[in-house]
């Protein structure tokens, strides 16, 4: 779009002979017009900060998803422990990514590494982003250290969940923001230095990034505690350990799925951009809208996939796996689902939930317990949804999202060559070593201090009555072996006997 500016030099000429009066009319107008410009130009910057905030609401709004969905995926003994630790993701993370996280994400300049500005928000906002990217990069943060709670639920102790929450959206997650969304970062799309492969890793909404890292998180924190008491019985056999409230289940992941719409297609950051030179029905606006309908595909096919594959497997119709194959979805088509066709999309929430379905039998043999499937769901739906990125992302979509680069790679399967498949190797690589050598340390460290899980009789007890004061609602968990019968609550039943039948009542005493 040429931009608007007006020179009272070159309009004067345009009115009469009388220098003075020309140059004064000119004058006049050019002023109005700079005018009017500059009003423009603040009601872009105002649409734009509005649609930011709007998305990091929608985004923030997820932890409730999570909330609910991880209250009713574990048992009723443990509903209050996990609603806590919710909170508990959203207030330390925020603290820790005001003081350190963001700075360390997006503190331009700096190197390729981690930023260096910004701490506790100092010398902010700049013209390169304003409170509402802080906000809106805050809510991803915290959804990263959502995703991890959910792994090693119903175990866990309280001052682990302080120590890591407020580790991993302070310093773990701001680095590998850093490498792949910040101007500055190493394999970002967007370095004007070297390009990795000439092309930067594509993740746009933040599958490696957020995902990934929370759902790697969760396997070395799963993995360090050891499966819940009475997962597996002593035949190494799988015991079901089933949550207390399918309805929880679905109206999380129903909240998920409306927060997802602030998670990808408000990824863009701005609205009030037009692409070529203006004038046109198409524009950012329409990329937003596209990059909702291929996160909504993605995440419809693979809830219809999981319905009749489980059905297939199992013969059951099961709502819980359902909506974990939903949200597989939703997650696989974060990191293209600006750079796809939405047939595309189909492809990819198709496979994403044979990925969860092959993760979770593969798990389950080897006695690994994931209450919430998160790493199964975010750590391995999100490696498939990086390489589903390098294979199908479309030259006119990637050129669009990320310009000033002719001729930059694209998919392999739209005939883009490797190198963009290659680049997004890389990423599932690097987040991989990263959050192991970072995350994988601290919980090891936490488990020798005995500050990771909590003793065995409190843990089949459950924490809501032993660690926070008693238990969120009165309930009898029928299924639940586990708790010991001094702290169930039964059904009172009449104290009277039935006669055998065939035999008459004995008579009643007058």
């Amino acid at each position: 779009m040429s931009s608007l500016s007006c020179s009272a030099s070159d309009l004067a000429p345009l009115f009469s002979s009388n220098t003075t009066n020309a140059t004064a009319m000119a004058n006049y107008l050019c002023a109005r017009f700079d005018t009017i410009a500059n009003k423009l130009s603040d009601t872009t910057y105002a649409i734009d900060n509005t649609y930011l905030l709007f998305s990091a609401y929608l985004v923030f709004a997820m932890q409730l998803g999570f909330a609910m969905l991880y209250a009713g995926s574990v048992r009723a003994k443990n509903t209050m422990n996990i609603m806590l630790t919710n909170v508990l993701d959203a207030a330390a993370g925020g603290l820790s990514y005001y003081l350190f996280g963001f700075a360390f994400a997006f503190g331009s300049p700096s190197n390729g590494f981690i930023g260096r500005h910004f701490f506790g928000l100092t010398d902010y906002p700049k013209p390169s982003g304003d409170y509402s990217f802080f906000l809106y990069q805050w809510a991803f943060a915290i959804a990263a250290a959502g995703i991890t709670s959910g792994s090693i639920a119903e175990r866990t102790q309280f001052v682990a969940y302080l120590i890591y929450s407020s580790f991993l959206t302070g310093f773990v997650y701001p680095i590998v923001s850093h490498w792949f969304w910040s101007s500055d970062g190493w394999a970002s799309p967007n370095w004007t230095d070297n390009l990795l492969f000439s092309s930067g890793v594509i993740d746009f909404a933040g599958l490696g990034v957020v995902h990934m890292v929370g759902g790697i998180a969760g396997l070395w924190g799963a993995f360090i505690e050891g499966p819940r008491v009475g997962r597996f019985d002593q035949l190494g056999r799988s015991v079901a350990l089933r949550g207390h409230s399918a309805s929880l289940v679905v109206l999380g992941s129903f909240l998920l799925w409306f927060g997802w719409y602030g998670f990808n297609p408000g990824s863009f950051l701005t609205i009030a951009k037009g692409y070529g030179d203006g004038g046109s029905y198409y524009g950012q606006w329409s990329a937003i809208g596209r990059t909702a309908v291929t996160t909504t595909l993605a995440g419809c096919t693979s809830a219809l996939t999981t319905l009749f594959s489980k059905r297939l497997l199992e013969g059951l119709w099961n709502v819980l796996d359902v909506c974990n194959g939903l949200l597989a979805g939703f997650a696989a088509i974060t990191s293209g689902c600006s750079v796809v066709e939405p047939w595309a999309a189909i492809i990819c929430g198709f496979v994403a939930s044979w990925v969860l379905i092959g993760c979770n039998k593969l798990v389950e043999k080897l006695k690994y317990d994931d209450p919430l499937e998160a790493a199964q769901l975010h750590g391995g739906c999100g490696a498939w949804g990086v390489l589903f990125t390098g294979l199908f992302a479309t030259t006119s979509y990637v050129n669009e999202v990320y310009p000033g680069q002719p001729g930059r790679p694209y998919g392999l399967f739209m005939g883009g060559g490797g190198k963009l498949l290659a680049a997004q190797v890389v990423q599932i690589l690097v987040v991989l070593g990263w959050v192991t050598a970072t995350m994988g340390p601290l919980f090891y460290l936490l488990n020798k201090m005995k500050l990771l899980r909590v003793s065995r009789d409190d843990e089949m007890v459950g924490m809501d009555l032993t660690r926070h004061g008693g238990f969120a609602y009165a309930y009898h968990d029928e299924d639940d072996q586990s708790i010991k019968h001094a702290y169930m609550t039964g059904k009172i039943e009449p104290n009277i006997a039935i006669p055998p039948a065939n035999h008459s009542l004995p008579s009643e005493d007058v």
